[in-house]
């Protein structure tokens, strides 16, 4: 099938790369959120270093996943929506199925993180409830009013911050050493069902969810929208492989702080999400010093609200699409209209969750990474077939070597989410 007449520059510079630059760190913000500022806190503080070849073995066996997003869009001009659509109606079906089983807890996750770290800075005195929803108002009228162009334009400063913040964290942590006898080593048991849930919940969101990459494509193609000369492949990878990989070093730097900080000490991470932000803030400060809290904390503030920006935008973006593939009737209101309803309901949805759950975050937090760790074989998959069909031109399409690793991700998650669901049956 024909390029669709895009039209890509063929030469690399840093100004038409800085032009693009912005998918890729949505990624990021979206990505570096419970996952990075919970989970990996959780790993290094419960089981020391551990776990970090967990980590970096989850990181490079889903990166063919996510490259495909930005190869599809810049192939066909379209998003991974109508690739899964392309695919077969099942595919989008079990998309749609999977986004509404976890949209609510996964908002509702980390808008109480958020929130707790907002009571945390400005000392409100107000309920993770009163908070949340005060979060999540400001956050509609923002993505309402800003859309696409506010997102784009935050993320660049924000990533800046939270990665200086947390390399002079780490960096100051080291020098002064672990503060537990145990810091370096581990106690992971395979045979703790609490130890193995953990684990999955953590390969589950890291560094985030298979359904990112459908976040991702949407992205890109607003941004591609946006520009008067369509981006290189050169240039759409490059980009990517920013946000991923500094994605994939933030993950490492959050386990290494709880490992030389936590593990081994007597504090141990709270499941409310109020105690939790404060725990992360002291973490930062007590090895830092106390000149730097409020650096640290609007730097972690300011992350969780890109995530939360990024991820309240991006559930209104995929349920739009998806049931305008759907109903096709739909389209003739616009997309506006459903941009909103949506938003609103996710909102909603969430905040009524947290004031179900209380102060607790734990539970909703491995609910949603446990379904994402079962769906990621099937998605990753479909994600596959979408990038070699017959809509992506040859010359766009991963080479044989990308290939290979994308099916030796596949057959690992296929294989770890097997032996998780027959432990889940027999256990």
């Amino acid at each position: 099938m024909e390029n669709l007449a895009i039209k890509h520059s063929q030469n690399f510079n840093l100004r038409r790369f800085y032009a693009t630059l912005g998918p890729g760190l949505l990624y990021a913000g979206a990505a570096i959120g419970v996952s990075h500022l919970v989970q990996s806190t959780r790993a290094g503080a419960d089981f020391g270093f551990e776990l970090m070849w967990i980590l970096l073995a989850a990181n490079v066996l889903k990166y063919p996943f996510f490259e495909f997003a930005g190869r599809y869009v810049l192939a066909t001009g379209d998003n991974l929506i109508k690739g899964y659509f392309d695919t077969g109606k099942w595919a989008l079906y079990l998309f749609l199925g999977f986004t509404l089983l976890t949209m609510f807890p996964i908002q509702a996750a980390l808008t109480m993180v958020t929130a707790g770290l907002a009571n945390n800075l400005f000392n409100s005195g107000l309920t993770a409830l009163s908070m949340s929803a005060i979060i999540m108002v400001l956050t509609l009228i923002l993505l309402v009013i800003g859309r696409f162009k506010l997102l784009d334009t935050l993320i660049k400063v924000v990533i800046v911050m939270l990665s200086i913040s947390t390399i002079t964290a780490v960096i100051a942590a080291a020098f002064q050493g672990p503060v537990g006898t145990t810091g370096l080593g581990g106690i992971f048991d395979v045979n703790n069902k609490t130890h193995l849930i953990f684990l999955i919940a953590f390969i589950g969101w890291m560094p985030a969810p298979i359904d990112l990459a459908v976040w991702g494509s949407l992205w890109s193609q607003a941004k591609n929208n946006q520009l008067k000369q369509k981006p290189s492949l050169s240039e759409v990878l490059t980009e990517f492989r920013v946000g991923y990989f500094g994605t994939m070093l933030v993950a490492a730097a959050f386990l290494t702080l709880g490992a030389l900080v936590m593990h081994g000490s007597s504090e141990s991470l709270s499941p409310s999400g109020a105690i939790f932000a404060d725990q992360l803030v002291r973490l930062y400060t007590n090895n830092i010093g106390s000149w730097a809290y409020p650096v640290i904390a609007v730097a972690a503030l300011t992350t969780m609200l890109s995530t939360t920006l990024t991820v309240t935008d991006a559930y209104p973006r995929v349920l739009r699409t998806i049931t305008q593939l759907l109903f096709p009737s739909i389209k003739d209101h616009g997309e506006r209209v459903p941009y909103v309803f949506w938003i609103v309901l996710v909102s909603t949805g969430g905040l009524i969750l947290i004031s179900m759950a209380g102060q607790s975050m734990r539970i909703m937090v491995d609910l949603a990474t446990s379904l994402s760790f079962i769906t990621a074989p099937v998605l990753a998959y479909i994600n596959l077939r979408a990038i070699t069909s017959n809509r992506v031109p040859k010359h766009l399409q991963p080479g044989r070597g990308l290939r290979i690793w994308a099916w030796i991700g596949i057959v690992f998650l296929g294989a770890f989410t097997l032996v998780y669901l027959i432990w889940l049956i027999f256990a």
